[in-house]
């Protein structure tokens, strides 16, 4: 091999080391664990609320699939459940029978209900059939994918914990958010993924004060040192002060918080309608700021494959991109999320000069 062959390698290199993991663009699946309501659940609520069963009338296949497919971004709802049992019954399908609807077949037939650990749910008694179940489970069938594809570019894992009151007599009472409750988030997550495979909001802030002034100075990390690695999101900003308290700019946190722009552990932040300002994600991105979207209009829209909000959430730049309706899974109408006829690219907006289609590809 000649020495000019080899500089060209060599810059080559250097370039792709450069690329930072915010200079390009994902797609993502929101509730990626969602497998769909049952169908005599579903006609059952259909009946008492057809505007909930139309917006809850989508599914997903498994993780590994949508891995398989190039989602890069996975998003996960977990209610705490720290005695077990607190879900293992729901109300859904003595509704369907009491309005006179045949009983579906069980969906929990190994009794994993019963035992202690966050459970993967979306609305506790009536739409709580998961694609993977508990959260543990979640994260291993994150991980043996992720250990079968080394140099995969980095798996975003979005987390929203729920609470609430319940949804009427004999409903489960999920159970209280509290500083506890991540305790113990952090912690299943610990079990399954070892730190060198993760990237941490302490890896990420360095020798900083703060995580927001480590993102608008030196940025995130390249891309060739996230590849093969898992990052850990909190949807939710109202929870934000709960998981930092006693952690200042996240130090020994999992998790990067969806945080205010400007305040010490923001690095990660949610623009989940980026069309209502045009100007809003093109600026935290040049920032430096990891920006997610939501790219889905109303059902109504997405049955007349109306592209407009779609097509403007990716222009926006934000770095992921979140929707019902990925790559290979589009809906009765056409509808389907992809860029550039793919589930990733360089960046639009930022059009970073070092970075290639060839870049982003991953080994086989």
């Amino acid at each position: 091999m000649t020495k000019s062959v080899l500089l060209l390698l060599s810059i080559a290199c250097a370039s792709a080391q450069q690329l930072k993991l915010t200079d390009i663009q994902i797609v993502g699946s929101h509730n990626s664990y969602h497998s769909g309501i049952s169908p005599n659940e579903m006609a059952y609520l259909r009946k008492v609320n057809p505007q909930a069963a139309e917006a809850l009338d989508y599914r997903h296949p498994s993780l590994e699939t949508q891995l398989n497919d190039g989602v890069r971004q996975l998003e996960i709802d977990v209610y705490a459940d720290t005695k077990g049992g607190l879900f293992a019954h729901p109300k859904g399908p003595e509704l369907s029978v009491k309005a006179g609807l045949p009983a579906d077949p069980v969906f929990d037939t190994t009794g994993i209900m019963l035992k202690p650990g966050f459970k993967v749910l979306h609305v506790q008694d009536i739409d709580y059939r998961s694609n993977c179940e508990p959260f543990v489970n979640c994260l291993a069938t994150i991980r043996i994918w992720s250990k079968a594809h080394p140099g995969h570019l980095p798996i975003f894992v979005l987390v929203e914990n729920k609470d609430g009151k319940p949804r009427g007599e004999g409903f489960a009472v999920p159970e209280p958010i509290t500083p506890e409750t991540f305790d113990a988030l952090d912690a299943e997550v610990r079990s399954v993924f070892r730190p060198n495979e993760m990237i941490s909001p302490d890896q990420v802030r360095g020798a900083y004060k703060t995580l927001n002034e480590a993102i608008t100075t030196d940025g995130w990390p390249t891309l060739e040192a996230a590849r093969g690695k898992v990052i850990f999101l909190l949807d939710q900003r109202r929870v934000t002060p709960m998981y930092t308290k006693g952690h200042p700019s996240l130090e020994g946190r999992v998790f990067f918080t969806n945080a205010e722009p400007g305040t010490p552990d923001a690095a990660f932040t949610e623009c989940n309608n980026s069309t209502s300002d045009p100007n809003l994600v093109p600026g935290l991105i040049r920032k430096g700021y990891l920006v997610r979207t939501m790219t889905d209009p109303s059902p109504a829209q997405i049955k007349a494959n109306n592209p407009g909000r779609r097509d403007a959430s990716i222009a926006s730049g934000a770095q992921i991109l979140s929707t019902d309706y990925p790559i290979h899974e589009a809906a009765s109408s056409g509808y389907q999320v992809e860029i550039d006829h793919n589930d990733v690219r360089c960046n639009p907006v930022l059009k970073p000069t070092n970075c290639s289609a060839s870049m982003l590809t991953e080994p086989h």
